[in-house]
């Protein structure tokens, strides 16, 4: 008889134990073809699940092709406020300055900060946690030969500010895939080492993102 109640207080606590542990924290990755890639099976959030405990983070892709900072603007409630998430991961830029070459659209410098400062006062309204990402690459030269270097580099450098200014937490994706670069593309090439095309992430790019991501998250804040 003593077994049969020493086991029923066992099965009690572990049952408040579990009723008692908190609910995975909700992340939503918030941007564009890179993001929506972020899902399949060497994808930047495929991997970063399996570095931090599924228990303690639920990680929800939210990425959509060609989106430019203000389509973020436009879906954040559908796509983001909607679901109620803790943490937000805003990782948008590369189109704003790419498709000024490839589509003659993009998005000028003045405008890309003010709708990003109105995407991140909008969701720290509701007491969410943002994190912000640099734009990496647009061509992987690592002689500041790419076309579009000076510009990503101004936006990134944009961003940087728009976290300061916020207080949020910064992945700078394009420091580190620079430095990166630097030391593993001794031939200069222009892709395949951390993109498959110059801008969207080969499994060690999506490696290399997802880690700095985990870093972000599990960092006390």
């Amino acid at each position: 008889m003593r077994s049969l109640a020493f086991i029923a207080v066992v099965c009690a606590v572990a049952a408040t134990s579990i009723m008692m542990s908190p609910p995975p924290l909700r992340v939503i990755f918030f941007g564009d073809s890179i993001t929506e890639a972020g899902v399949g099976p060497t994808g930047y959030i495929t991997q970063l699940r399996g570095m931090v405990p599924r228990e303690e983070f639920d990680l929800i892709g939210a990425g959509i092709g060609g989106n430019k900072v203000y389509d973020l603007y436009l879906r954040l409630e559908r796509d983001v406020l909607s679901r109620t998430p803790d943490v937000v991961v805003v990782f948008v830029g590369v189109n704003d300055v790419w498709h000024k070459r490839t589509l003659g659209t993009g998005t000028d410098a003045d405008k890309f900060v003010a709708f990003y400062n109105a995407l991140v006062a909008k969701m720290q309204e509701k007491g969410i946690r943002v994190i912000l990402a640099t734009p990496a690459l647009i061509g992987e030269k690592n002689d500041c030969s790419n076309d579009l270097d000076g510009e990503l580099n101004h936006y990134a450098q944009l961003i940087r500010e728009v976290a300061a200014a916020h207080h949020c937490a910064l992945v700078d994706l394009r420091s580190e895939f620079l430095k990166y670069l630097a030391t593993k593309n001794p031939a200069n090439a222009d892709k395949g080492i951390l993109t498959a095309d110059g801008v969207h992430f080969t499994p060690e790019g999506n490696r290399l993102a997802a880690e700095m991501f985990r870093q972000a998250l599990t960092a006390p804040h």
